[in-house]
């Protein structure tokens, strides 16, 4: 059982809408031209001139507690290490997409090239040797955050707390009880996912 909750926690009040986070992600990672594992989406305008909100949605795998695309996969490819990350083990995964079609929020690819399936891994690579995601790292906004939300001094402890739970949103949980949160105060737009 995995005893840490690493999650990303994106300020949405911040985030610009540069994509720097999918480049990043791309090049940390060696990402196919035609693979997302990050994506940035673009929510509203809504409503009239001049009370017109907008916002940017980055995409990314939630790390689920209990992912349905780790339930779902035949060969046990989809799995969650002891630091309660989702991964996928290429090696094992035959290119079924039953995950794909399992995860709610759509943040998996399949690479037509190497017949598997492959998603957003938090740069596990990076945080061996004590980094953070790539994503976080090239953010030019500072806009995302990364950290155990079980330790209250992490980074993303940290923000969720200053942000107000008020102001604190996530995916909706269909069971599967996503991690990754977003900050966004209504002064900048309602939330809508």
């Amino acid at each position: 059982m995995a005893t840490k909750q690493l999650a990303l926690v994106i300020d949405l009040d911040r985030c610009i809408g540069c994509c720097g986070c999918e480049v990043s992600c791309k090049q940390e990672n060696e990402v196919a031209v035609d693979v997302v594992w990050n994506k940035v989406v673009e929510q509203g305008p809504y409503g009239t001139f001049p009370d017109v909100e907008h916002y940017f949605l980055p995409s990314v795998c939630q790390q689920c507690a209990v992912p349905q695309c780790v339930k779902v996969c035949p060969t046990g490819a989809s799995y969650i290490n002891r630091d309660g990350i989702v991964l996928i083990n290429r090696e094992k995964c035959l290119g079924c997409k039953y995950c794909i079609m399992a995860c709610p929020y759509g943040v998996r690819s399949f690479n037509r090239e190497t017949k598997v399936v492959e998603k957003c891994t938090l740069c596990v690579q990076l945080q061996a040797v004590d980094e953070k995601p790539a994503c976080v790292k090239a953010c030019a906004a500072k806009a995302r955050f990364f950290g155990d939300l079980g330790d209250p001094d992490s980074d993303a402890s940290r923000v969720l707390r200053e942000a107000g739970e008020e102001n604190v949103h996530s995916l909706p949980d269909v069971g599967n009880h996503p991690k990754s949160r977003y900050i966004l105060h209504p002064k900048m737009a309602a939330w809508r996912s």
